[in-house]
């Protein structure tokens, strides 16, 4: 038998065309910007804002590589080949 097809659905067909149509070195801007503006706000004292900015970082980073893979490895390699490897 045919191994099961792993399709994407709306969701993750709608996250990928959005951050598909931004450059991957924006979100590296993005991150080094939420780094900056972090410790700016620590060093003026307002500690919570600097921390609260500061979770803004992996997350960037995260749809950054997510971003990059996409543009990698195909936007579904499911239709390309029947299956995922």
């Amino acid at each position: 038998t045919d191994p099961p097809r792993a399709t994407e659905d709306s969701l993750t067909k709608s996250v990928r065309e959005y951050t598909a149509a931004v450059p991957s070195a924006a979100f590296l801007g993005i991150a080094v910007g939420a780094m900056v503006l972090s410790l700016a706000f620590q060093a003026a004292g307002r500690g919570k804002w600097g921390n609260f900015i500061a979770q803004w970082v992996p997350t960037c980073l995260i749809i950054g590589v997510y971003n990059k893979l996409v543009k990698l490895e195909g936007h579904d390699r499911a239709n390309n080949r029947g299956y995922v490897n």
